[in-house]
């Protein structure tokens, strides 16, 4: 007998498919009840960029305040497009936004942070969409290879529509 599905963490790049895995979280909630933990994260500066950065921007506080502005910018796109979600479905589809448990947005190395998510919030399954590109090779993309070869939960990995 499969285990029962009460959290499910929905882990987004924001690209086009990713509207489209969403519509799995929100539908495989609905049918089971389990709540959603929406998650996004900014892939972490390298220490090149980082040395980049310091060597562009002279002013501390303006080197802070850019580092500071990618989250803060990730986390307003994903807002909007929840917000454009919810405002796009019926009445009854709407209701599904209550299990919405959580939404994260860090700076972190993207998939240690999925992983250590699904740990912390005791999630039953992860949901990825699909790297925008679809060479063979890169069909899934980095992070979600990643995700797929460590994780020791069920992933469930949408891939693109044709249209």
């Amino acid at each position: 007998m499969l285990p029962d599905i009460r959290n499910i963490l929905y882990s987004t790049d924001l690209s086009k498919n990713a509207v489209f895995a969403f519509r799995y979280a929100v539908d495989l909630a609905q049918k089971t009840g389990a709540n959603v933990h929406v998650l996004h994260v900014v892939e972490a500066l390298s220490n090149d960029a980082k040395i980049t950065l310091q060597a562009y921007v002279q002013d501390k506080d303006a080197r802070k305040k850019a580092l500071y502005e990618r989250v803060d910018r990730a986390k307003n796109n994903l807002d909007e497009r929840l917000e454009n979600f919810w405002a796009a479905c019926t009445e009854e589809e709407r209701k599904v936004s209550s299990q919405i448990a959580t939404v994260n947005v860090c700076e972190s190395y993207p998939p240690e942070e999925i992983l250590k998510k699904a740990d912390e919030l005791n999630c039953d399954l992860i949901i990825m969409g699909t790297h925008e590109k679809g060479i063979m090779h890169t069909f899934l993309g980095s992070v979600t290879k990643s995700v797929l070869h460590r994780s020791r939960i069920p992933t469930l990995v949408v891939p693109l529509p044709e249209k």
